[in-house]
């Protein structure tokens, strides 16, 4: 009987040194660090906020431990070779990047395999003339008619992704109106609180869907998200804010799952 006992605690032995495995040590998946690979490139309007993102970017990365950020302003790194070391693209841009029709079919299949894509402020301010791009991010820029502060309504104040906002909260940032927004199949997590401006300016443009700020949605098998706020620094140094984009990556690149 110790004979096998004896054996059976050799076996263990071997066990841990191999595999790793031993008291206190859970059996599973080892967890796997995502990574970003953030465009920043402007080809319109450069926002001063944009290199205080990409610190801020870096810094979630970091802190959290999630994922690991590599900042670019070079479209020639979205080639389908490249990609396959990243988990999810992040756009903070403006304007028509100047992708090829490969880089473009790069980004689609990437998206479309079950990658993540986040896009801040100005991303519905980007490739007007590429109609793909508003399949994936969901609607155009369309005006900003306000700059103050505004009261923002949480809409599904169940989501993870919004949760620890209330039922609303306060802001001060540039506002952005939506122009061929997909809200049929957009899911809205933020909206503007229309009470909380002025309606009649000459540059509002009334729609049944509102003034969405920030939504989900599906590209193929890919997450989708886009959050409208950040045209301020105050707004990157918000924690709120902060809280609200490190949600969004981890959750498209479904760390939590």
């Amino acid at each position: 009987m110790r004979r096998y006992q004896k054996a059976f605690l050799c076996l263990v032995a071997a066990l841990v040194l191999v595999t790793g495995i031993g008291p206190g040590r859970a059996v599973g998946k080892t967890a796997k660090k995502g990574k970003l690979l953030y465009m920043t490139l402007t080809k319109g309007y450069h926002h001063s906020s944009t290199e205080l993102s990409e610190q801020i970017v870096k810094q979630l990365g970091e802190k959290s431990g999630a994922f690991e950020v590599t900042v670019t302003q070079d479209v020639g790194a979205f080639t389908k070779e490249n990609l396959k070391n990243y988990s999810a693209v992040m756009f903070d841009t403006t304007g028509e990047l100047p992708f090829t029709d490969e880089e473009k079919a790069a980004l689609v299949e990437f998206l479309k395999s079950g990658h993540g894509f986040i896009g801040v402020h100005s991303a519905t301010d980007t490739l007007y003339m590429w109609g793909v791009y508003n399949q994936i991010i969901g609607g155009y820029f369309n005006n900003h008619p306000w700059h103050q502060r505004v009261t923002v309504n949480v809409v599904d104040p169940n989501s993870k992704l919004v949760s620890g906002l209330g039922n609303s909260f306060q802001i001060t940032d540039e506002i952005y109106q939506i122009g061929d927004f997909r809200a049929d199949d957009s899911h809205v997590l933020l909206a503007l609180d229309p009470a909380s401006v002025d309606l009649t300016k000459s540059s509002v443009r009334k729609r049944y869907y509102g003034w969405p700020i920030c939504w989900t949605r599906s590209f193929g098998k890919g997450r989708v998200y886009y959050n409208s706020l950040g045209h301020e620094e105050a707004v990157w140094n918000d924690p709120r804010y902060q809280d609200m984009i490190l949600k969004a990556i981890k959750w498209v690149m479904r760390e939590d799952d």
